[in-house]
C-alpha cells in the first residue's frame, strides 16, 4: 500500500489555510472558491485547527449564527489528529473512521506539507486494490 507521501505529490502543493481569527464567511468563500471541504486553521507556521463545511453548517447554520459574525476560532476543531509521509495510507483510513474525522493535516518536521481527506484515502484504496484485481486477472488467464 502507498503512504501519504504518493496522495500528496498526486495532489499537487496546494495548502489552503486561514487564520482562526477571520469571519466564517471568509473561510466558506475560501472553500468554495478551490472546491475543497476544508481549511487549515494557522496562526503564522503553527497549526490550530481545522475548519470544515461540516463544522460551518453544525456550528453556524444550525445554531442560526451569523456566517460574517462568527469566527473561524469558534467553530473549528482545534489540536486536529496529524500524519506524516511516511504513513501508510490504510493506517490513516482507520485514524479516520476510528476518529470520525474526514481530514489529516501532514506534518513533517513540525511543518504542515499538506492536508488529505477521506475521500483522497479512499480513491488510493480502492486504486490500489483495482491494481490487484487486474493482477491476478492476468495471472489467472495467462
Amino acid at each position: 500500500m502507498q503512504q501519504v507521501r504518493h496522495l500528496l505529490e498526486s495532489k499537487g502543493g496546494s495548502l489552503y489555510t486561514i487564520a482562526p481569527d477571520a469571519p466564517v464567511l471568509n473561510a466558506i468563500k475560501l472553500m468554495a472558491e478551490h472546491r475543497i471541504g476544508a481549511l487549515l486553521v494557522m496562526r503564522g507556521a503553527q497549526l490550530l485547527g481545522v475548519v470544515s463545511e461540516r463544522d460551518y453548517a453544525r456550528k453556524v447554520i444550525l445554531q442560526g449564527r451569523s456566517s460574517s459574525q462568527a469566527t473561524v476560532s469558534e467553530i473549528m476543531r482545534p489540536d486536529p489528529l496529524t500524519v506524516g509521509p511516511q504513513t501508510d495510507v490504510l493506517d490513516c483510513m482507520r485514524l479516520c473512521t476510528d476518529s470520525r474525522v474526514r481530514h489529516l493535516p501532514v506534518v513533517e518536521e513540525g511543518k504542515v506539507v499538506g492536508v488529505i481527506s477521506i475521500g483522497d484515502l479512499v480513491k488510493a484504496v480502492i486504486d490500489a486494490q483495482a491494481e490487484q484485481i487486474e493482477h491476478l486477472e492476468r495471472y489467472i488467464t495467462g
